[in-house]
């Protein structure tokens, strides 16, 4: 298929839209009513800092909504007031946030269903409304709603969009995309399908696998079941990596991107030779601004010396995820929740671990004097950034007085 003759055909489309309905000046409004706080505005007006009693908060001088999910989410609201009676479906969750998801079911805006693990695109008729996620959607999924005339209103994010424009770079000149992310990720999904050949890795130690599968052969079965979900229709690691491009799901961790791409440069470069590596390799640089700059700022954020961490996100959020790492690595106490509800109580809260298990700790919080970094996702409202501070303070302050 050609994608991006699809691309441009559906872009032309009167039932394709956007750039959003007019309704802007409202929404913002509307948005701002429900998702910012007052709170987290006089945390960022005092240096990113926040002292009360015995506790010091330390925000991350980035964190919280970036500009896409802000954009997908204000199209979302823009798309229930431009359609007011009509059905409106997403075939994703809008941004990675159970608030705002949950918000979307509230203004009667249905999910696609899903059974046995594939979407039921049955309960789409023609002329419904139907929203593309921040993340897009696949160029199957794309084809298959605009066949049945529905209306479609694409909110995927810029940056995944550059992406999708660099694997078909790829794809033009016969290279295989490499792509740096979570086979079973919408993004993902997404911009595999956009891809000609394509094998997806996860991290630095299932590249070094295939870069030594590269440079010294192996087991062709053994790879095959390896990556048996994460590669192109009738993949062949015998031929199809000689010539490989780099690609990467944007919400990955940048430095372990740069490190995969920097590890398929040498070894392109070792088995070819220097002279003939631009034959054999493609890089270009798709990694999200925004993700990038809230894991600088984490990173800054963890310089500090801090009691414990609290990482503020979806629990399918890859970028959350990857600020929980940076804690991690560095023994940090650190707690990945997605709402203020996770925190039981002065001595119990619930979490999620890098390996996608929900644990219960407990005695969480230290006595005395205490100084909390608290970042967030790319997904996350203020407010509810709010909440999760706003918790942590009346814990100690009850504590305090008993």
């Amino acid at each position: 298929m050609d994608t991006k003759a699809f691309k441009r055909s559906l872009q032309h489309s009167e039932n394709y839209h956007r750039k959003g309905f007019g309704h802007q000046a409202e929404v913002t409004t509307q948005l701002q009513s429900e998702y910012q706080s007052s709170l987290i505005q006089e945390i960022r007006n005092n240096n990113y800092t926040l002292q009360r009693g015995d506790v010091t908060i330390y925000l991350a001088q980035a964190f919280g909504f970036c500009w896409g999910v802000e954009r997908a989410v204000a199209m979302a609201y823009e798309t229930r007031k431009h359609f007011p009676t009509e059905r409106i479906w997403i075939t994703n969750e809008i941004i990675h946030n159970p608030s705002v998801n949950q918000r979307m079911l509230e203004m009667e805006v249905g999910f696609i269903p899903v059974d046995g693990g594939k979407k039921d695109f049955s309960v789409v008729n023609s002329g419904d409304v139907v929203i593309l996620p921040a993340f897009g959607a696949s160029v199957q999924e794309m084809q298959l709603l605009n066949d049945n005339g529905c209306k479609i209103v694409d909110t995927t994010c810029p940056w995944v969009s550059k992406v999708w424009n660099t694997v078909e770079k790829h794809k033009k000149v016969d290279y295989t995309s490499i792509i740096h992310g979570k086979y079973k990720h919408e993004e993902t999904v997404a911009t595999s399908s956009f891809a000609g050949k394509y094998l997806i890795v996860l991290n630095m130690q299932q590249a070094e696998y295939v870069a030594n599968y590269i440079l010294n052969g192996g087991n062709r079965e053994e790879f095959l079941a390896k990556f048996s979900k994460a590669c192109s229709t009738g993949f062949d690691p015998d031929k199809d990596l000689e010539r490989v491009g780099i690609a990467n799901q944007t919400t990955m961790l940048k430095s372990e991107t740069e490190e995969i791409g920097k590890l398929f440069e040498r070894t392109m470069m070792k088995k070819y030779g220097p002279t003939e590596l631009d034959k054999h390799f493609q890089s270009f640089n798709t990694i999200c601004d925004a993700t990038q700059e809230r894991q600088d700022a984490m990173l800054e954020l963890v310089q500090q010396k801090l009691d414990l961490m609290i990482v503020i996100g979806g629990f399918n959020s890859s970028n959350t995820t990857q600020l929980q790492q940076i804690a991690v690595e560095r023994n940090i106490p650190s707690y990945h929740i997605d709402r203020e509800a996770r925190i039981l109580s002065e001595n119990r809260i619930e979490h999620r671990e890098l390996n996608g298990n929900l644990k219960i700790t407990e005695n969480w919080l230290p006595d005395g004097e205490i100084v909390v970094g608290i970042t967030s996702g790319a997904s996350t409202p203020d407010i509810v950034v709010e909440d999760v501070i706003e918790k942590i303070l009346e814990l100690k302050a009850t504590r305090a007085i008993i």
